[in-house]
């Protein structure tokens, strides 16, 4: 008698050691992480489809070919990917010498504003006037706030992406929420 045998659910941990000893398993990863990196990717690149898969499957590409060196710090595995698409981005606009654009809710902003400027009281032309002061921020500290405000990344997780401390991913943060701070000031 033949009786199906029904998946066991198995852990990111458990996956992660699996593809290590043999990468066909690193398949499962792919498929568990895919449209999270791509979405990733592409709010990076401003909805360009076709270089935003091409640097995903580079990002999978140099994440299995780098998986031995993968150590777990008690942080989500997607920790390490987004860093390893983030140098991909990088690199892409480097190579192209262009700037990106970040689409960005409302409510994602005012958070933000509410923030630098300590105020919950803005109007339209202060907002947009927070949005200049933030473009005019080097491109490391527009990723900095992009993923602390927009993608939602937790202190750790940016301070893994960064390869620093979570205390040093803090205080980059503050300092540069604290200039932000001091531009809006002149400008008000």
């Amino acid at each position: 008698m033949f009786k199906r045998k029904t998946p066991v659910p198995i852990s990111e941990a458990e996956l992660i050691e699996l593809a290590k000893q043999d990468h066909r398993h690193f398949g499962l990863l792919y498929e568990r992480y895919f449209e999270q990196m791509y979405r990733f990717i592409f709010k990076r690149l401003g909805g360009n489809e076709e270089v935003s898969g091409d640097l995903v499957q580079q990002t999978f590409i140099k994440a299995m070919a780098n998986l031995n060196q993968y150590e777990d710090r008690g942080l989500p595995f997607t920790a390490w990917l987004y860093r390893i698409a983030q140098n991909e981005v990088n690199m892409f606009f480097r190579s192209q010498k262009k700037h990106y654009f970040v689409e960005i809710n409302d409510r994602q902003l005012l958070g933000m504003v509410e923030e630098a400027t300590g105020s919950t009281d803005f109007s339209q032309e202060d907002i947009e006037q927070l949005i200049a002061i933030i473009n005019n921020l080097e491109e490391t500290q527009m990723d900095l706030i992009e993923l602390r405000f927009f993608q939602g990344m937790s202190f750790r997780e940016i301070a893994d992406i960064y390869s620093i401390s979570e205390a040093n991913a803090k205080m980059r943060l503050y300092r540069l929420l604290e200039k932000i701070k001091l531009q809006w000031n002149k400008t008000v």
